[in-house]
């Protein structure tokens, strides 16, 4: 008992490091101890490092939103491509968004664990049932996001031209020898976090002061938000490939509102992200099919799930997020408190200088090929940086992973 403890503050422990440096994942991680795990074993039990690999996976959940907040601030004359938590940033709200976050996370995964003896009972039938209908449900659900994420024809245009050269780039990439783990690092990293740094850079932007209004309202909207967050995150689960922005479109529909306001897209958004977290995991028992990286070694290590298993990762994540969401709050409140002392141009600097290092540096330990990777990387960062240009949502540079899988799922690769 002592060593499950033990091993459960220690993910939570790396799944904070990991979530507040923008840029390094938790897979990165997770590949690296469970390429040690059977040198590990010699000291420790399989389930002490499953228990290592939830906690983790759930603190990086909860903890990432740190970064984007804080960090690669648009100017205030963007439109789509800033995002809810920035608005109100700017508005000198962010000790509100860290709360807004932090709890709309925790709760969402409390109404997933409530409602997980229904979830067994319905989701393998529906699975089974939808499984070869994916690729056209995933069709349908881009198509569908595409069209009301866009007021004109001209930026649908521009949008689905996005989704579908990232769509071009992540089959290439994914299907090199880089290995998924190699891939996704040097391509998220360059869509999202590289791009948006330097194009923050480039419009000198910085965050105003900052209100101490750490007040949220717990009223019918924000249980209405974390509810539709929880089943969108079980969604995702089945669908793979979308990410929180889709859920996000997933969970508008669940609330009947034609306008979702930043509060309640930034709970449902924190909902969706700890549930797809958990879901993944729950995914190896329910429908046998790891929906993710980590619940991938989970599977490798206990290889024969049992109801007593889930159980146990139900109770691992339900203390992690306890103790994850406590230190969310207490991290974004001392960031936010000390973030005007720093040079904001020069922090994007060195989290750029940083990001690209751990790429190098992972690449070099895999033997990877520098040119190609380096080839991959600024391509990637040119096609986020594009998106800024234009005012779009970056959640179209999602076609880096839904395409292959469309493809995928249509029997194309």
């Amino acid at each position: 008992m002592i060593e499950i403890i033990i091993t459960l503050i220690l993910g939570v422990f790396v799944g904070t490091i990991t979530g507040i440096i923008p840029g390094l994942h938790v897979n990165t991680v997770g590949i690296i101890i469970f390429s040690i795990s059977t040198t590990l074993l010699k000291y420790t039990t399989p389930l002490c490092l499953c228990t290592f690999f939830v906690s983790l996976a759930i603190c990086h959940a909860m903890m990432e939103f740190l970064p984007s907040l804080l960090i690669g601030v648009p100017n205030e004359d963007t439109i789509l491509s800033i995002q809810p938590a920035h608005r109100l940033l700017l508005k000198g709200e962010s000790r509100k968004v860290i709360r807004l976050v932090s709890f709309g996370g925790y709760s969402s995964i409390i109404i997933l664990i409530l409602i997980m003896p229904i979830l067994f009972v319905i989701l393998p039938s529906i699975y089974h049932g939808l499984k070869k209908y994916i690729g056209y449900l995933l069709i349908i659900v881009m198509s569908i996001m595409i069209y009301k994420s866009n007021k004109n024809n001209i930026t649908r245009m521009m949008s689905l031209l996005i989704f579908l050269i990232s769509g071009i780039l992540g089959i290439i990439i994914l299907s090199s020898y880089l290995g998924n783990n190699m891939s996704l690092l040097c391509m998220l990293s360059g869509l999202f976090s590289i791009s948006t740094l330097l194009y923050s850079i480039n419009n000198e932007s910085s965050i105003p002061p900052q209100n101490n209004d750490k007040s949220i309202v717990v009223n019918s909207d924000f249980k209405k938000s974390v509810f539709a967050g929880s089943i969108s995150g079980c969604i995702l689960g089945l669908l793979p490939g979308l990410g929180p922005a889709q859920g996000t479109l997933i969970a508008q529909t669940l609330l009947f509102k034609k306008n979702i306001t930043p509060e309640d897209f930034l709970i449902t958004n924190s909902g969706i992200n700890i549930s797809d977290t958990l879901f993944s995991l729950m995914a190896i028992y329910l429908i046998n099919n790891p929906r993710s990286a980590i619940s991938v070694y989970v599977n490798d290590l206990i290889q024969n799930i049992t109801l007593n298993h889930v159980l146990f990762f139900i109770f691992v994540s339900l203390m992690s997020a306890s103790l994850s969401c406590i230190l969310a709050i207490k991290i974004g409140d001392r960031l936010i408190d000390n973030i005007s002392k720093f040079n904001y141009r020069k922090l994007n600097i060195v989290i750029i200088v940083l990001i690209t290092g751990i790429i190098l540096i992972y690449c070099i330990v895999n033997h990877g090929c520098l040119w190609y990777i380096f080839l991959c990387y600024i391509t990637s960062i040119a096609l986020g940086i594009l998106v800024n240009v234009l005012d779009l949502s970056k959640s179209n540079l999602m076609g880096v992973l839904i395409v292959p899988s469309i493809l995928m799922y249509l029997g194309i690769l």
